[in-house]
């Protein structure tokens, strides 16, 4: 993360301050977001609940773990993660598998963690990154640096402050009146500035945000951000080089909300797989494990081009069957069967 001007004299103003105040700055283009997703959230939530919402939840679960990882490096694909999911294993580098799983384990725990608990916030950095760091669930404690290429773009605060930094950015946060999409947006900012781990910085970030608006609204923890975040990735990066370089977060405040109004459009289609005849028929004909054959011969279909896009592709996308060979999709033993998700959304035959 790149450096902000003037951190020394900073550092010394936020420490002899008795109420810390994070810097930044509200305009029009600010509030607009605000109420733009204010009104989208409102319309949302006057439907009434959708048959599909377990399957859209576990989808945009998966895309949220994708994302934050894909932008620390991994290189795990959407149908890995579901496979990991499902409890199979695959072929990967095991850091990553590691890396997924700790993930999944940590976004089913977003009911339990508090945002403004300090002990909650080490808690789920030590799941986070369990098996991956030595000192996983403690601040750092020494100097870090944020590279990029051989450039040191950032020097996070001392680590004889980071307590003391995270306490206050933690107590503001209780405190603030600030809309919950401007809070989020802040502490997502000063915690990356901070840099209070010595790894995971990004994922926790992006984490305690989701964790701060689903308090907000239940809705933000299945809003796939982060999927979004990474497909804009040097937007997001910039946008915390110019906060940084203002001394004002502003710019990254409007990133983020900009970036949360898309997500809750991408996060609730219309049409969900299911809802196709063709899915339907699919998951009330699998028994057991079934070779492509199997299935396109119980169907009645003789077509395989067909039946890949229009029974067998979109039922894997969404989770509902899952593959027995994640890792050799064109193999000759390749079998389908229905995933967990897949029986509830079935039902009973």
């Amino acid at each position: 993360m790149p450096n902000r001007s003037g951190i020394a004299i900073r550092g010394i103003e936020v420490m002899a301050q008795a109420h810390y105040q994070p810097p930044f700055t509200l305009d029009g283009t600010i509030l607009s977001l605000v109420a733009g997703i204010g009104e989208s959230i409102g319309r949302l939530s006057a439907q009434p609940e959708h048959a599909n919402a377990l399957l859209l939840r576990r989808i945009n679960r998966i895309r949220t773990v994708q994302g934050s990882l894909a932008i620390e490096g991994n290189t795990l694909s959407e149908e890995q993660i579901t496979a990991i999911l499902d409890g199979k294993r695959i072929i990967a580098p095991p850091k990553e598998v590691q890396e997924v799983r700790n993930a999944l384990a940590v976004y089913e725990q977003l009911d339990v963690w508090k945002p403004t608990s300090e002990p909650h916030l080490l808690a789920a950095h030590a799941l986070l990154m369990k098996g991956l760091l030595d000192d996983a669930g403690h601040y750092r404690r020494s100097g870090v640096g944020v590279m990029q290429g051989e450039q040191v773009v950032h020097m996070a605060p001392p680590a004889n402050r980071v307590a003391k930094l995270m306490r206050d950015l933690l107590h503001w946060l209780e405190a603030t009146d600030q809309h919950p999409l401007i809070a989020s947006c802040v502490f997502h900012y000063e915690f990356e500035f901070i840099h209070p781990f010595a790894d995971g910085n990004g994922r926790m970030g992006r984490l305690w945000q989701t964790l701060i608006l689903s308090r907000w609204h239940p809705l933000f923890a299945h809003v796939p951000v982060e999927s979004l975040v990474y497909a804009h990735q040097a937007d997001y990066y910039a946008a915390i080089n110019d906060s940084t370089r203002l001394s004002d977060c502003a710019p990254f405040i409007v990133f983020m909300l900009t970036m949360l109004r898309d997500a809750i459009q991408v996060s609730t289609p219309q049409v969900a797989p299911q809802d196709t005849p063709q899915v339907a028929e699919l998951l009330r004909r699998i028994v057991g494990e079934m070779s492509r054959e199997e299935l396109q011969a119980t169907l009645g279909l003789s077509d395989r081009k067909s039946f890949r896009e229009r029974y067998l592709r979109p039922a894997l996308d969404a989770g509902l069957i899952s593959m027995t060979l994640p890792t050799k999709p064109n193999s000759r033993l390749q079998r389908y069967c229905l995933t967990e998700l897949g029986k509830q959304v079935r039902g009973p035959l």
